[in-house]
């Protein structure tokens, strides 16, 4: 497995990634946004096909708000997205991150749990999927 970082635009394999995970599986209709381009995008190969992705972007205050995890449905349950997930906690670490959010889907909160993030209390709908605030602290 190796993971690449690219800054700013969605770099084509996550985009393929993201449209089959939020559009095609999950239903969302306003998958990308002007957050892309301000982003560092995570993508996780296996073998040269992308598996797994992210992205995450500075929110200001040593925060960084980490989202768009999407992994290939047939890959799921392999521990890919906490490998991901760990990779972008040391990398909002290295450029001065202290904390980072997530906008979590409600019904994968468990994941981002896990990963060491904690509820906010702050639930509310995106698209009209109940998603809940998170932070963790690095």
């Amino acid at each position: 497995m190796t993971v690449k970082k690219y800054l700013n635009d969605v770099p084509e394999e996550a985009a393929r990634l993201r449209q089959e995970v939020f559009v095609d599986e999950q239903g969302f209709v306003d998958e990308f946004d002007e957050f892309d381009g301000r982003s560092v995008h995570l993508v996780m190969f296996d073998g040269g096909e992308p598996v797994a992705t992210l992205r995450f972007y500075d929110e200001g205050g040593h925060s960084y708000h980490v989202g768009r995890v999407a992994v290939k449905k047939t890959r799921r349950g392999e521990g890919l997205g906490r490998i991901l997930m760990d990779e972008a906690v040391k990398e909002a670490a290295r450029l001065g991150g202290v904390r980072m959010t997530v906008g979590a889907q409600e019904d994968k909160a468990g994941f981002y749990e896990r990963c060491g993030f904690v509820r906010t209390g702050e639930r509310y709908f995106e698209q009209d999927y109940p998603h809940v605030g998170m932070v963790r602290e690095i």
